[in-house]
């Protein structure tokens, strides 16, 4: 993940490497290799505001600082490019210590999941529950997609494999009445988290988007965790703002990175909407997954020195 932004990175570091070895760089020069290099950005799937953020906060930061020709022009470009990152992004919220607090106070934590159909939802969910679970958490799923046929199957064949309890009901059933009446049950067996899977659907099907209001309404989730495929480029940024818009996004869960040599649409929804990315997916195992930070994607792409 992250492979091509990386590589453009580079490109551009050496193209201001060649300019510079001969002569000091114009800011016309350098604003031709910048649009350059936003047009690059763009190509690996950060959104075009993102991109002309970035771009342009670069400029500032590069012909403000008229790069000696003695200087390592890459170690110079990869640290601005950091601090940009650094100062855009932000940190998510520690989800295993808020899930310690609220559970001391003898309350369950409601985590409530949401993702378009093929977005690896529910898969997504189970490694969140072993990831959980490995803290000494005690985990509650709830299979409120009564919607399409086998999503219940599905979350109890993962819940099987991990070791924790799951609550499903009828298809057809209220998914709002499922959350709920779980929601009672977690309570009395002392439950610190329920982890709510919800019916994946278009972001564009009204009424889908209606049944999430309800449950919303009616569970008042903690923390409401929208599902992010890298792969679907921009179409997911379009997605985590019709989200955000209608029903509320606290936080993100990034899945297919593995697969994702360009990483731009990870960025560009954090960004756009002003939520964080909580845990990415790296693989295909219960124990792919890694709570993420600045810092985390930082290093996948100038390195760990910037």
């Amino acid at each position: 993940m992250f492979g091509k932004i990386k590589e453009k990175l580079s490109r551009l570091a050496e193209k201001l490497s060649t300019l510079i070895e001969t002569r000091e760089i114009s800011e016309k020069e350098l604003a031709d290799i910048l649009e350059e290099f936003k047009l690059d950005l763009i190509e690996s799937d950060v959104a075009y505001d993102v991109a002309e953020r970035i771009t342009e906060l670069l400029k500032q930061k590069l012909a403000g600082s008229r790069i000696p020709r003695t200087e390592n022009v890459q170690v110079i470009v990869r640290k601005a490019f950091a601090d940009i990152l650094r100062s855009m992004l932000m940190d998510p919220p520690n989800i295993s210590w808020e899930i310690r607090r609220k559970c001391e106070k003898g309350e369950p934590y409601i985590l409530m999941v949401m993702g378009v159909n093929g977005v690896g939802k529910t898969t997504s969910i189970a490694k969140l529950a072993s990831y959980l679970k490995e803290q000494g958490i005690s985990v509650l799923l709830v299979a409120a997609d009564t919607f399409r046929a086998g999503a219940q199957e599905q979350l109890v064949k993962h819940a099987e494999a991990i070791g924790v309890p799951v609550i499903r009901a009828k298809y057809g059933s209220d998914p709002a009445a499922v959350a709920f009446d779980a929601i009672q049950h977690a309570k009395k067996r002392k439950y610190c988290v329920i982890i709510i899977d919800t019916a994946g659907r278009m972001h564009t099907d009204q009424d889908l988007m209606a049944e999430l209001k309800k449950i919303s309404r009616v569970v008042k989730p903690d923390f409401k965790l929208l599902v992010i495929d890298a792969l679907t480029g921009n179409d997911a940024v379009e997605q985590a703002g019709v989200f955000n818009d209608q029903v509320g996004v606290d936080g993100f869960f990034l899945t297919k990175t593995d697969a994702d040599a360009k990483g731009g649409s990870g960025i560009s929804v954090s960004l756009t909407t002003g939520k964080p990315i909580v845990f990415v997916g790296t693989g295909q195992r219960y124990g792919d997954i890694v709570m993420f930070s600045k810092e985390w994607l930082i290093e996948k792409i100038v390195g760990s020195n910037a």
